[in-house]
């Protein structure tokens, strides 16, 4: 073989793993999801500056961290360099786990004037679920609120339905981690700073009162249902 013809043999590899990098980091390159309202919908609950700092900055955030990630995996990987990719794990998991998380939380709140705050009738699936497992409404709510105030540091109180079972349990996760196992998560709170402070300071725990009054069980209910 010639040294002309083994070049341009080199180089189209070097084409191929390229566009093979790049076809792999466009597909899984993640953006911001719309939202089903303004920023200021969930007021006075949740102020409207808050939720445009928590979208715009925080979540965006995420978004980018896990993009910039997966980038630097698919090079890694045409790379084959696994010391590299290995490294990626913690900012795949953390950002990937941020945006995913997100995603949920937007979805899992909804303005008074949609039907924010409307607990699931009691004949509904999940109502009866709730009356089964909790005995009430309140008990379920003021056992989110215990297990929400009990986070030291930063992180999630979600409600679940565990899979394998159909109980109804209330879980917490620390950062950024996601529901995962056997739970599929049904709502979701945020008790990240940034998801509170500019609005309740340290007084965390009527930001935990507060979201009740916008939280979208319509949606909570297709989720306990799928």
């Amino acid at each position: 073989m010639t040294f002309a013809l083994a070049t341009r043999n080199t180089l189209r590899r070097a084409a191929s793993s390229r566009a093979a990098y790049t076809t792999v980091f466009a597909r899984n390159k993640v953006t911001l999801p719309d939202l089903d309202y303004d920023f200021g919908a969930l007021e006075p609950f949740i102020s409207g500056q808050i939720n445009e700092l928590h979208y715009t900055k925080h979540h965006q955030t995420y978004v980018n961290g896990y993009n910039a990630a997966i980038e630097q995996l698919s090079e890694a990987k045409v790379k084959n360099d696994v010391a590299a990719q290995i490294k990626l794990t913690p900012a795949i998991r953390f950002h990937g786990g941020g945006h995913i998380n997100h995603s949920l939380f937007w979805k899992n709140l909804a303005p008074v004037s949609q039907g924010g705050g409307v607990p699931p009738a009691a004949d509904s699936p999940l109502g009866k679920a709730i009356t089964e497992y909790y005995g009430s409404f309140d008990t379920l709510v003021g056992n989110v609120n215990t297990k929400l105030a009990g986070i030291q540091g930063s992180g999630w109180a979600w409600i679940v339905k565990n899979k394998e079972t159909g109980a109804l349990d209330v879980i917490t996760k620390p950062n950024q981690d996601i529901v995962d196992g056997p739970h599929i998560p049904i709502v979701g709170i945020d008790a990240w700073e940034h998801a509170y402070y500019l609005q309740y300071q340290n007084v965390k725990v009527d930001y935990f009162k507060a979201i009740w009054s916008v939280i979208n069980w319509k949606e909570a209910e297709k989720r306990f249902s799928a």
